[in-house]
């Protein structure tokens, strides 16, 4: 053991959390009752919504909006809610 500390680069435990973390969506895209205008409110296009580091940032990140049913919690990219606050510069993820 290195002392380092652990940067969560590990491919089996990170492909196991996505995974997991998936369960828990607010808002699937492929769920019967997903209304189109949510594929422009997803959590990736939000001001509020923080990527993680690593690997797992790639997809995922933190509610960061004061109020927000989901603050303070890791959500999926694709995800949404009704306190989505579209960035200003259009960008995603």
């Amino acid at each position: 053991m290195s002392g380092a500390p652990w940067t969560g680069d590990d491919r089996g435990h990170n492909d196991e959390v996505h995974e997991r973390w998936l369960r828990a969506l607010n808002r699937p895209t492929g769920a019967p009752g997903h209304r189109d205008e949510w594929y422009d409110e997803q959590c990736g296009g939000c001001r509020f919504w923080v990527a993680l580091s690593g690997d797992l940032g790639r997809d995922w990140g933190a509610c960061t909006r004061a109020g927000a049913a989901f603050e303070g919690q890791v959500r999926f990219e694709h995800d949404g809610c009704a306190s989505f606050t579209g960035r200003a510069d259009g960008s995603f993820g």
